[in-house]
């Protein structure tokens, strides 16, 4: 059963089985990647404990660690339920655009259907860093945009428990 911390009105945080986790060094790939998960519709926690199984039987990726699951408020479109989010680091050997196809197929494979911007979802994965590059074209910004605002972000990143994370990312002001 998850643990349930309440930040305040809005905000709170889950520890579950694989949120926050700890995993290997990602050796034998060479970049290292953050990932944001999210969700509202249905069992989101469930189903990110089993997206983290899943990742772990892609051949081109190497699970190193997740963040803490936050429950927040949705932004945008704001006449739907609360939204689960989480941070994911894994190791790749993908170039960003080849991941952001394979995070697409991902989704999919978890009932994602994309309606409208902002719109409920099952499941939805954002490349928030790649490594130190910063790439911007009309379907991939890196880092992600925004991602300094948002407690879906700043908080599950800020509960990755690693001495190195800031070094790691040390570009983009962590």
């Amino acid at each position: 059963m998850p643990l349930c911390r309440i930040l305040d009105e809005s905000h709170r945080v889950y520890v579950d089985r694989y949120f926050p986790a700890s995993l290997k060094k990602a050796s034998g790939y060479r970049y290292r990647v953050l990932l944001g998960v999210g969700g509202n519709i249905g069992d989101t926690r469930r189903r990110m404990n089993h997206l983290w199984i899943y990742l772990g039987r892609v051949p081109r990726v190497c699970r190193i660690r997740s963040g803490v699951i936050l429950r927040n408020p949705p932004f945008g479109f704001t006449e739907q339920h609360d939204f689960d989010n989480t941070v994911i680091e894994i190791g790749t050997s993908l170039e960003p655009k080849a991941l952001l196809r394979l995070i697409w197929r991902i989704e999919k494979r978890f009932g994602r259907r994309r309606s409208f911007a902002n719109a409920p979802r099952t499941l939805d994965l954002d490349i928030l860093f790649f490594e130190n590059r910063s790439i911007n074209t009309a379907e991939l910004s890196i880092p992600h945009l925004h991602w300094r605002e948002r407690a879906s972000v700043t908080i599950p990143l800020g509960s990755l428990a690693h001495r190195n994370i800031r070094r790691k990312y040390e570009n983009f002001d962590i």
